[in-house]
């Protein structure tokens, strides 16, 4: 099996297309196969060298390696001009001035399901001639097969009078040299399908390349968001680069996106990438449209996170942070976090210092909140050692002398040492600031309310 991930360079790499780079890559590997990366980059003012950059980041984030490439469309150009020159040559394809008016006199006369047919002139645009009997059959390991009545069709310009060819043109020559045996994309590509297939059989016909099985086909269904409308912005994350600043992981990711359209067969939420490379196989793709609900991805990976050894999560989240020395929070707070973006709001007013809230002081550091905080402070300060067992045992025997809930000793105590009503484990956090810290921040809440 060889496929190819073809992406346009003229922006970032969105949900949609890391998907069907999954699921070429997924495809290849299960198969023992090969995966081709080409840059589609012909639309010269919108490709530039950044955005072929972000498109290689973004694959190299989610971990996806690519056995053949980057090949670039547009190095290939004499390639496809040899390709022109032979269908030309042979009658397969013909120079027409014909315009879009011309196309739809033709079919006022004709019928508007009657495929447009253009005759032979000295200049202008290059059409592929669509034989005239018959019908052009896309394969398709998802949609079963599709036919395509070659009376309505239209000879498709496959190049523009100047020789620059056009996507259609270039994508079958591409796949053709690349010996590709599958074509894996999304389903807005199939109206091109028929097209890409004709060149294949024109110039298999003429014996422009050796003779070669036409791919297989494979079209996936659309990205629709929770509301069942088409993945945009609106949805929240647009891109893989978007994914990454949120603080998801590559691994939790790759697991997400392979669930949209394919199912493992027995309802598994959690697989691995060993495991979704065993299970994978394209006729296991749904051919409805998937949902993309980033509330699901939030929850699949704390799963990811809760499952990392400490070290590992220290590690990614020192690299995520730029900041060192961070695994005693860690520690505490990995029970919590969704995204390696919610430690820092977590965990960072530990690290740096309470936050200023003006209504968590309110709820809970007035007059009865800052009485019980200094029978906290007491009882802290007297304990001999200042681990959570020590901190635990002290604010328990708050709590029964006071006859108070929990949270009625523990959230003035959260709000005095971190700012929030939110926080790791308020015995670990209390440890983990240790005595004098703890009691000074104490102190400060206890003047300033």
């Amino acid at each position: 099996m060889r496929v190819r991930f073809a992406p346009s360079p003229t922006g970032a790499l969105h949900i949609g297309g890391a998907r069907t780079a999954l699921f070429n890559w997924l495809a290849a590997r299960h198969a023992g196969g090969e995966m081709v990366l080409r840059i589609e980059d012909t639309d010269r003012e919108r490709s530039t060298p950044e955005n072929v950059e972000q498109i290689l980041d973004s694959l190299r984030w989610l971990e996806l390696d690519w056995d053949e490439g980057p090949i670039f469309q547009s190095a290939r150009s004499e390639r496809h001009g040899e390709a022109l020159q032979a269908l030309l040559e042979s009658g397969h394809a013909y120079r027409s001035n014909a315009t879009a008016e011309d196309v739809k006199a033709y079919k006022q006369r004709h019928g508007a399901e009657r495929g447009f047919r253009g005759e032979a002139e000295d200049s202008g645009a290059l059409r592929l001639r669509v034989p005239e009997q018959g019908s052009t059959v896309v394969h398709d390991a998802i949609r079963g097969d599709t036919r395509f009545e070659h009376v309505h069709l239209d000879d498709p310009v496959i190049a523009r009078a100047d020789g620059s060819v056009l996507y259609n043109f270039a994508v079958a020559i591409d796949d053709l040299d690349a010996a590709i045996t599958h074509v894996v994309r999304g389903e807005d590509h199939l109206s091109n399908t028929p097209k890409q297939v004709l060149v294949l059989e024109a110039v298999r016909a003429i014996g422009f390349a050796p003779p070669a099985p036409l791919p297989l086909y494979a079209h996936l269904p659309l990205l629709h968001g929770p509301d069942g409308k088409k993945l945009s912005k609106r949805h929240g994350a647009a891109s893989v680069g978007d994914l990454r600043e949120a603080g998801y992981l590559p691994e939790a990711v790759r697991n997400y996106l392979a669930l949209l359209g394919w199912g493992a067969g027995d309802d598994a939420t959690v697989l691995s990438t060993d495991e979704l490379i065993e299970r994978f196989t394209l006729e296991r793709v749904s051919r409805n449209p998937a949902r993309f609900d980033e509330v699901k991805l939030t929850w699949l990976n704390g799963v990811y996170i809760r499952a990392l050894p400490n070290a590992e999560l220290t590690a990614r989240l020192e690299a995520f942070t730029g900041r060192e020395g961070l695994g005693p929070a860690v520690r505490i707070s990995q029970e919590k976090i969704h995204t390696l973006a919610d430690f820092m709001a977590l965990a960072g007013p530990l690290l740096d210092g309470p936050v200023d809230d003006p209504a968590a002081r309110e709820r809970w550091l007035e007059e009865k909140g800052r009485s019980v905080l200094a029978d906290v402070r007491g009882a802290l300060a007297e304990l001999e050692s200042f681990d959570e067992a020590s901190v635990e045992q002290a604010l328990e025997a708050v709590l029964a002398e006071r006859g108070l809930k929990p949270r009625e000793v523990y959230q003035p105590l959260r709000v005095a040492i971190s700012g929030r009503t939110v926080s790791p484990g308020i015995f670990e956090s209390v440890a983990l600031l240790g005595r004098e810290e703890t009691l000074a921040r104490i102190d400060r809440a206890l003047v300033e309310g």
